[in-house]
């Protein structure tokens, strides 16, 4: 078993290096994205690619997002086209991934065998030093065991994983906290396979009309997030809208000898004086959808900690983020 090195040395060249070599070498290592936590291995090596299948426990059916540094390290891996370039141009880097057709290079595991790829540049400037230096594309799929909540800090993937992977680079806390828009390019129109921090709204001027999957996405998923349970916290996810809502919950709980944890907003909060604090994982400002992006897999994280049997959940309106995390959401309490 290997020992994992926690690295706090955040962007040394040395600390990189370290990281590239083990790498080339067929390991994997855990790194910082804008969006989340992710475990790479050289996306051009089977058998590396093989090793997150292991350590993740995921499903061999269910494809990865492969990482570049660079629009032009992404042509010999997927056929590029006018409207994947614009995108490019746009939103790289950042977190869009764009599900393309596959090109032969690409060894069969990474995209599940489909004849699609999904790919995206990274913004975080800890990823792309570590893809510049290591000079290979990079499967790279959340840095969590499957079905859990995604990574959002190093002490989460430590918890995770730690003896299953090489190393652990060190980046703080994640930007974003969501994992990147997918959206599938290989058909006549465009399909948004997951909602993420780039919404439907900024990509319809280049997209116009964006498609929602459908079952057959879902029976054959050409991303991740999408057919099995995922972002789940070992406590059941109750979803409920606005502070009557959480009342009534929260009561039939009580009736009921539960006491369940709370994720809500700041003016459901104040309606609601007899919540105890400590059954508050969190609070959010109102209409700041970016804050609760960023903490929800934390407070997931903590709710397992202290052994909750249920957390109840504020809802947000469908629109702009508010799309991504009802769609995280859902996922974590198992509404497909």
């Amino acid at each position: 078993m290997k020992k994992t090195v926690f690295n706090t040395r955040i962007l040394s060249a040395e600390a990189v290096k370290e990281a590239a070599d083990w790498l080339k070498a067929g390991e994997l290592v855990a790194f910082p994205t804008e969006t989340v936590y992710g475990l790479g291995a050289n996306a051009l090596d089977a058998a590396a690619v093989a090793k997150i299948f292991a350590a993740k426990g995921r499903p061999a059916d269910n494809p990865l997002i492969v990482h570049v540094a660079n629009p032009a390290a992404a042509e010999p891996l997927a056929r590029l086209g006018p409207l994947a370039c614009q995108l490019m141009d746009t939103f790289w880097p950042g977190p869009l991934t764009l599900v393309l057709p596959r090109q032969k290079l690409v060894p069969d595991i990474v995209s599940a065998g489909l004849p699609t790829l999904a790919l995206r540049m990274p913004r975080h400037p800890l990823a792309l030093a570590l893809l510049n230096e290591c000079g290979l594309p990079l499967a790279a799929p959340s840095a969590n065991l499957s079905g859990r909540p995604s990574p959002t800090l190093p002490g989460h993937v430590f918890e995770d994983l730690a003896g299953q992977i090489a190393l652990i680079l060190d980046g703080g806390p994640v930007e974003i906290g969501l994992e990147s828009t997918v959206l599938d390019l290989s058909g006549k129109q465009p399909v948004l396979l997951r909602p993420g921090a780039v919404t439907r709204s900024q990509l319809q001027p280049f997209c116009g009309e964006i498609l929602l999957p459908d079952d057959r996405h879902q029976e054959r998923p050409a991303a991740p997030g999408m057919k099995y349970s995922h972002y789940a916290p070992k406590a059941q996810v109750l979803l409920v809208k606005g502070a009557d809502d959480l009342r009534q919950e929260w009561q039939k709980n009580q009736k009921e000898g539960c006491s369940p944890l709370f994720i809500l907003s700041q003016e459901s909060l104040e309606k609601l004086p007899e919540l105890p604090g400590e059954q508050v994982l969190l609070a959010w400002p109102a209409h700041n959808m970016e804050f609760f992006a960023n903490k929800l897999f934390s407070c997931f994280r903590q709710a397992d900690k202290l052994g909750a049997k249920a957390i109840i959940v504020e809802t947000v309106p469908e629109t702009g983020l508010g799309r991504a995390i009802m769609n995280r959401l859902r996922k974590a309490g198992g509404i497909v």
